[in-house]
């Protein structure tokens, strides 16, 4: 059966199920506490009661395994190689949520046999399907890798700081997003803010230029406090929202799973999920 015939089968099979809302999380640079906010809000989503599941694709820089204090003996990289199911790699992380760990060496993903594209596309369509909320770990940067992921996804969360550099990066990144797809829904999140009057100039600031020169809204993710405990939580290798739950980005890390339970972020409809349109990217 050809990768064709596969994505189409998945369509069938899945045109009348519920499927998982997917949640791209993404920067213009690294360094920024993209893969902690990842792994922080997994685990506030997981409270209320919603199975998620955090895909590491930082293809080549992943270590929300190590934020997380888990040692996994598997990762990506062994269902590629076809030495492991994904069923197989896939870890409960603390906090309740299911972690799929990346590995250095997987930049080649676009190069992958017909074999091996039809293996990703199965295993990730049954996972779509299992979840209720899915949320990838991108790497920074606007590489093919990155991008593959944030067109596909329901919504992309953009992580950036106050730092000019990574302001100008987080434009960049969401320049790129629309232009592929002027519907897509993104949003942006503030990181080590001082104030709350810091993190919304910086929105304010982003939302504005996107909106004269872009034509497009972006959405207020809101914002996560500069705050020692996170810098502790990493020495620890322990999630800062289990560490110190009553902390002030502890707060923040709650205030955005919220919004995102309120419905910032749909599905889109039933039967074009997002790996049957991850598929799509493969048979490029």
């Amino acid at each position: 059966m050809t990768v064709i015939d596969q994505a189409s089968s998945l369509r069938t099979l899945t045109a009348s199920r519920a499927r998982a809302s997917v949640i791209a999380i993404t920067s213009g640079k690294g360094g920024v506490g993209k893969s902690n906010i990842a792994v922080n809000l997994a685990i506030r989503l997981s409270a209320a009661r919603k199975k998620v599941v955090l895909l590491d694709a930082d293809l080549g820089l992943a270590n929300a395994d190590v934020l997380c204090g888990l040692d996994a003996p598997f990762n990506l990289a062994h269902v590629l190689a076809r030495r492991k199911e994904l069923k197989q790699v896939m870890c409960l992380a603390p906090g309740g949520f299911h972690l799929i760990g990346g590995a250095s060496g997987l930049a080649r993903m676009a190069d992958l046999t017909d074999f091996d594209r039809q293996r990703v596309i199965h295993a990730m369509a049954e996972l779509e399907q299992s979840a209720d909320i899915i949320l990838i770990d991108t790497g920074a940067g606007i590489s093919p890798n990155v991008l593959s992921f944030t067109r596909a996804a329901d919504h992309v969360l953009v992580v950036t700081t106050p730092e000019p550099t990574a302001i100008t990066d987080a434009y960049a990144v969401i320049k790129v997003i629309c232009r592929e797809n002027d519907s897509r829904r993104v949003s942006l999140l503030v990181n080590q803010v001082r104030t709350s009057h810091e993190a919304r100039a910086v929105y304010e600031r982003i939302a504005q230029v996107a909106r004269n020169f872009l034509g497009v809204s972006v959405l207020d993710g809101g914002y996560c406090v500069l705050d020692e405990h996170v810098q502790t939580a990493v020495r620890l290798r322990r999630p800062f929202v289990l560490s110190a739950p009553r902390s002030a980005a502890s707060l923040c890390i709650s205030h955005l799973a919220t919004r995102l339970q309120r419905g910032m972020i749909t599905p889109h409809q039933a039967g074009s999920g997002f790996f049957n349109r991850m598929s799509r990217w493969f048979r490029r």
